[in-house]
């Protein structure tokens, strides 16, 4: 970064020197610069600054080389090939012509000696470098790499081929379905959904960038790159996206929400597919729904003898009111729906509401919360409560009035689960408190807190035990004594978990129970960090404290707990 810095403020001073631009101009590219990634004469020229002729001059005095202009040259298709296009990209280099074994390459840093031994050992060719502008170069670079159907196929061809159907697709529009339906199109987006699905991914990301289009896979809780599409596919992938999730494919202005459902191999799948616009186009992201995935074993997820008891006593009381916290992602949802699925019988009514409404639940009355109409968590709970309920879900209390109402419903005879984001159980309260909510209430309508946090497991088929040094530990804040008692493991990485050392995700979890001695605190108003105390010498474990356990069983690594939890 700092050779970056050092090398834009050369030839800043050189432009200076050179009269092509003024000092507070060179500020201003800077500050344009800083963050973007581009090199300084790259952005000078976006910026209309400076002529990209007058840079590349000066760059050919600089690193003596010669200066070409890219628009003299048609480049012939066996010579492009010579360089591949992620190389072409990443070096931002394009092979003009071939004499001999001499290969004539623009770029724009001909004085690399990495980036010349690459295209050299890459070509077989000895490379004679010449300078072109960054725009220009980029520019051309992207015309002449335009990947054809063939290299589409390549693409694909690690992905397992299977039959897809879309249910309910609906195409009203001729011009765009001309487009997006275009076979390779079509053929890559089932692709895409069909090889997520089979190797376990939550979400797909499709994002698009200046010069580059790329897809993104998040597995096991990270995300990790799986391809880079054409950049020409950047619209009619867009649009078949959204005529699989009937958007309007001509509104690229604003946020947009839909769904995709597909059958693979007799499964049925939904796809919740979000748009939004960013200044080189829509970004897509799908979250996979797939309800044969969905466990909703509690005693499968990992939670210790002593939580695990506490969190069932919690849920089988017929009234009251139990609270799962923690950030996006951490798997609140499946926590309720889990413990919904232990108490869903048919002498009682179950009604929920979610925004959205995740996975279909038999035998349970859901409701899809819509601010559009006014159907909001409050609205919903309002209208449940004259529909008989024993059971009432709310997918997350976000203000005042939804508080009050899952409050009064806790303390009048039903059992009301539901979700906050905080950091940590005994926060909840505070959370609560803050929100407006009386503590009289507070205390005596809660009956147990979970937190929960997302680690990911220790790859079964690569497992092996690991040293870690005391640096690595310290974040833990465990005794020397502590430390020699945990045998310590990590994955060395295998075809398995993509080399990544892990596969499959457990749970963290701080379940505390709202006892007499809590109660009387909440109304005291005693701090976070005295309930925390009190609620661990009654028996609760923080998620730190969950997570070293986890250590001592194996399951995953001192990365993942220290990455997750607050010591």
């Amino acid at each position: 970064m700092a050779t970056a810095a050092a090398s834009s403020h050369r030839m800043g001073d050189l432009l200076i020197a050179e009269r092509l631009i003024t000092q507070d101009q060179l500020d201003q590219a800077l500050s344009e610069q800083r963050g973007s990634g581009m090199r300084l004469g790259y952005v000078l020229v976006k910026m209309g600054l400076v002529r990209e002729l007058e840079i590349t001059k000066m760059l050919a005095r600089q690193y003596r080389v010669p200066a070409v202009d890219l628009s003299q040259f048609d480049v012939d298709e066996k010579i492009v090939k010579l360089i591949p296009s992620e190389v072409a990209l990443k070096h931002t280099a394009l092979p003009l012509k071939r004499e001999g074994r001499t290969l004539t390459v623009a770029m724009v840093e001909p004085a690399n000696a990495q980036i010349l031994d690459d295209l050299k050992f890459i070509t077989r060719c000895d490379i004679f470098p010449v300078i072109a502008g960054e725009y220009t170069l980029r520019t051309a670079i992207e015309k002449y790499y335009e990947q054809t159907d063939a290299q589409l196929e390549n693409l694909l061809q690690d992905m397992e081929e299977l039959d897809i159907e879309v249910v309910e697709e609906k195409d009203d529009d001729e011009d765009v379905g001309n487009i997006a339906d275009d076979a390779p199109v079509v053929k890559l987006i089932n692709g895409l959904l069909t090889d997520a699905v089979l190797r376990g991914a939550s979400d797909i990301h499709i994002e698009p960038f200046e010069h580059e289009l790329r897809v993104r896979y998040r597995v096991d809780g990270a995300l990790q790159v799986v391809m880079k599409p054409p950049l020409k596919l950047k619209a009619a992938l867009t649009s078949r996206v959204k005529i699989m999730s009937n958007l309007n494919i001509a509104e690229r202005r604003v946020p947009q929400d839909g769904r995709i459902k597909i059958k693979v191999k007799k499964r049925v799948i939904d796809f919740r597919v979000s748009t939004l616009p960013c200044i080189f186009g829509e970004k897509i992201v799908m979250r996979i729904l797939d309800k044969s995935n969905l466990t909703l074993d509690l005693q499968t997820f990992g939670f210790e003898p002593k939580a695990e008891k506490d969190l069932m006593d919690a849920i089988s009381n017929p009234y009251g009111m139990v609270l799962v916290t923690g950030p996006t992602g951490s798997g609140k949802t499946t926590t309720l729906y889990s413990a919904l699925s232990q108490i869903n019988n048919e002498d009682v009514n179950i009604m929920t509401a979610e925004d959205p409404v995740e996975y279909n639940l038999d035998g349970i009355n859901q409701v899809m919360v819509r601010n559009d109409v006014g159907l909001t968590f409050a609205a919903a709970l309002k209208a449940f409560l004259r529909q008989d309920p024993n059971i009432i879900m709310v997918g997350e209390i976000r203000d005042l009035e939804t508080g009050s109402i899952a409050i009064k419903a806790a303390l009048t005879g039903h059992l009301v689960l539901s979700t906050l984001h905080t950091n940590d159980a005994p926060s909840t309260v505070t959370r609560m408190l803050d929100m407006g909510l009386a503590a009289f209430n507070v205390a005596s309508a809660v009956n147990l807190i979970v937190a929960q946090r997302l680690i990911r497991r220790i790859c079964a088929d690569c497992k092996e035990e690991y040293s870690y040094s005391e640096d690595e530990l310290a974040p833990l804040g465990l005794s020397p004594k502590e430390l020699d008692e945990i045998t310590f493991h990590k994955g060395a990485g295998c075809d398995t978990c993509a080399g990544s050392g892990y596969r499959g995700r457990a749970g963290l979890y701080e379940v505390m129970t709202v006892s007499p001695e809590l109660r009387r605190m909440i109304l005291a108003g005693a701090s976070t960090a005295d309930m925390q105390k009190t609620a661990i010498e009654e028996g609760m474990l923080t998620l730190r404290m969950d997570g070293i356990m986890k250590l001592r069983k194996g399951v995953t690594t001192p990365e993942e707990v220290i990455k997750e939890t607050a010591g």
